[in-house]
């Protein structure tokens, strides 16, 4: 597993709030929220740099990520609502670590991109 912030996160070497945890995925909280509710889902096992760089065999993976995040919407009581989720795929999309990531936003009405209207 290349060395990321995700990664040492994963290996509990810097502290984050775990708010999700399974065999393949572990959520935390975003330290830069950009709604009320901002959690990130990533692969613990395959540290899949981008979007573009997932093989047809970690289709069930990065379906596993969506699946927590969905998870996580109806245990904390904001699914009915509604949520977002985002995944940003290289500099010009927004992605800043290069471990692939699934945005979880919700909390408050959602305008574009994920801030608050």
């Amino acid at each position: 597993m290349t060395d990321t912030i995700f990664a040492r996160i994963i290996r509990r070497e810097i502290p984050a709030t775990i708010v999700y945890e399974d065999e393949d995925v572990l959520g935390f909280k975003d330290i830069a929220p950009q709604a009320p509710v901002h959690v990130l889902f990533i692969p613990k096992h395959d540290a899949i740099p981008t979007l573009d760089d997932v093989r047809p065999e970690q289709a069930a993976l990065v379906g596993k990520l969506v699946l927590a995040a969905a998870e996580h919407a109806r245990r904390e009581g904001f699914a009915e609502d509604g949520y977002r989720v985002v995944m940003n795929c290289r500099e010009h999309a927004g992605q800043t670590v290069f471990h692939i990531h699934l945005h979880l936003l919700a909390g408050a009405p959602l305008g574009r991109f994920g801030t608050p209207s």
